[in-house]
């Protein structure tokens, strides 16, 4: 017995040794998956060196996230949110925390797939360095699939309304069917495509089957899994709509037509917290 008490007190200690020491090398990895996933759906990885960010150096991809500032934001009413630190803040803690989250209604609840989220937001916006004009919008997403809640980020371009990018980072999806949410040629057919209709509701689907030939909204469904493609259509037109990202797109669009003084923050560096005048 004591050398069963010797041994389980030692490896219990060398286990949690081994958890602290290696939590800000797993929090900076996990960082850095976040960013390239970032840089992939705005596009920058490709546009600027040719290739996905994951073969992208750490230095390469530390330049190219210069041009990101991360941004919180009220989803109730799309405004800026300046009490709390973007680089602390977690959205999917935040979406668990009856006290920082809402319940969706049963209609909402049908399209996305998830009971409750959070009510304050990360965005990130992307500028070409030194300039202010706003390059892209990313909006983090999330839904439920066929066996999981996928996690991913929807890129826009300036105008609000043309979709720049979309990757998944975690999901659960059957490897070779649901799991095609990865595939890059997949991924590259949303680029250019309309997110609203002439209406303004969203719109922007995965098909089932291949799209029509010069649809606009549509994408190539994909192959044994209905699903997980109605998954990703639902989630996109849920987080799009007035009970996601729909208040803060429409104040943001305001601001892009107001002109540069009343539009989110210049040279903003990446998690830093900046105080606006409203109204």
């Amino acid at each position: 017995m004591m050398v069963a008490v010797v041994l389980c007190v030692v490896c219990s200690l060398a286990v949690s040794a081994a958890a602290v020491i290696l939590r800000p090398y797993q929090e900076a990895n996990k960082r850095l998956d976040q960013q390239k996933n970032i840089l992939d759906a705005a596009g920058l990885a490709m546009g600027e060196f040719g290739k996905p960010a994951s073969e992208l150096s750490k230095d390469q991809i530390k330049e190219l996230y210069g041009w990101v500032s991360e941004e919180l934001i009220n989803l109730e009413d799309g405004s800026y949110n300046t009490e709390l630190d973007p680089v602390q803040y977690d959205a999917r803690e935040a979406a668990e925390d009856k006290a920082r989250s809402v319940e969706i209604d049963t209609d909402d609840y049908e399209l996305a797939g998830i009971d409750r989220r959070e009510k304050v937001a990360k965005v990130f916006f992307v500028k070409r360095k030194g300039g202010s004009a706003i390059q892209s919008v990313i909006l983090p997403v999330y839904g439920k699939g066929l066996w999981s809640t996928m996690y991913g980020y929807l890129a826009l371009k300036s105008d609000l309304e043309t979709i720049q990018g979309l990757t998944f980072y975690d999901h659960g999806e059957t490897p070779g069917l649901g799991g095609e949410v990865d595939n890059p040629a997949w991924k590259a057919q949303w680029e250019g495509k309309l997110l609203y209709d002439e209406d303004g509701t969203p719109v922007a689907r995965v098909s089932k089957g291949p799209a029509p030939p010069g649809n606009p909204y549509s994408v190539d469904g994909l192959s044994g899994a209905t699903i997980t493609s109605n998954g990703v259509t639902n989630l996109i037109q849920y987080w799009a709509s007035d009970a996601g990202y729909g208040p803060f797109l429409a104040k943001l669009r305001d601001e892009i037509d107001a002109g540069p003084p009343a539009m989110a923050p210049e040279g903003v560096k990446t998690g830093e917290t900046t105080a606006r005048k409203e109204g």
